[in-house]
């Protein structure tokens, strides 16, 4: 292929990659949970921690976009039913939230308390990556797109997974981002305003889900009414 294309390629998959995964991962949302999860934390602890999720996230995703179907291969599962669960999972999270109360007042300052700098690393990827940043339908979503970056031209294959790969970089430096300054952001909203905001993303991210488990359905019951 002649380097214009390839370059083409490449673009078409890295825009792809960010505007497939990045509504699900969706750090906007999940930024004042962070701040009540980090309640009380110091600043370079909570920047640590900041990098450390978008690096775990990245990783993840990467991981599940170059081997997660030869994964799912391996266990006989196909890629639908992984949308219909991570789709259910998503929802589940998303009325969770949309429902929740606001937590008992002692709750956010006993996790800050868990997280410490001794203990930074341990937090950093359970609860606060997965399944809190990066859950099951980051990770099934992340897995169509490499289904999706598969091509019959070895040299188109490689540039478009280097192209996907480099997206899920970037949403990786955008949760990071985010969550180093989701602080900043929430304060002008107030404590009212971001019981709001709360609630229109877990709307939002119970769309998704709602959407996910429908693309699954119709990929398992399509070729059965084709019959």
């Amino acid at each position: 292929m002649e380097i214009p294309l390839l370059l083409g390629a490449f673009g078409k998959s890295l825009l792809f990659a960010v505007a497939t995964v990045l509504p699900i991962v969706n750090p906007l949302a999940t930024a004042p949970m962070f701040t009540t999860l980090t309640h009380g934390v110091d600043e370079p602890t909570r920047a640590d921690l900041s990098r450390r999720i978008g690096r775990h996230v990245a990783m993840l995703l990467i991981g599940a976009t170059l081997v997660g179907s030869y994964v799912l291969d391996f266990f006989g599962i196909s890629l639908p039913i992984v949308r219909v669960a991570g789709g259910l999972v998503v929802a589940s999270m998303a009325w969770r939230m949309l429902n929740a109360q606001q937590a008992a007042e002692g709750d956010p300052d006993q996790m800050a308390q868990s997280v410490t700098a001794s203990n930074v690393r341990i937090r950093a990827f359970y609860p606060l990556t997965f399944p809190l940043t990066c859950g099951p339908g980051s990770i099934a979503v992340a897995i169509t797109v490499g289904a999706s970056l598969h091509t019959p031209k070895v040299a188109e294959s490689l540039v478009t997974f280097a192209g996907g790969m480099l997206g899920m970089v970037l949403i990786g430096v955008l949760v990071a981002l985010t969550y180093r300054y989701a602080t900043r952001m929430l304060r002008p909203l107030g404590e009212m305003g971001q019981i709001v905001f709360m609630r229109l993303m877990a709307f939002i991210l119970l769309s998704i889900g709602v959407q996910i488990v429908w693309d699954g359905v119709s990929a398992l019951i399509g070729p059965l009414l084709g019959r």
